[in-house]
């Protein structure tokens, strides 16, 4: 049993926690009058989505483009990411 836990302990990483993934999408939003309103879908990378910020999958960033008519950034080009064009 000891054994056991000296290789559990040895093969933990000593206290580190990994850092989160970043979305793959994100919706930005826009806070005109207080209520947040839907912005544009970015990737998950862009530096133009700005502070409020909302994490998509890929299925609610492609129905956000497609069916919802929110803009896709036009400098991370989610849209050809997703393959809509």
């Amino acid at each position: 049993m000891a054994e056991l836990e000296r290789q559990e302990a040895a093969a933990a990483p000593a206290g580190r926690t990994p850092l989160p993934l970043e979305p793959e999408w994100k919706l930005s939003t826009l806070k005109p009058g207080g209520r947040p309103s839907p912005d544009a879908v970015h990737t998950g990378d862009c530096r133009m989505a700005g502070a409020h910020t909302k994490r998509l999958t890929r299925e609610q960033a492609l129905r956000a483009i497609t069916e919802e008519g929110i803009t896709a950034c036009p400098y991370c080009r989610p849209d050809t990411d997703l393959g809509v064009l």
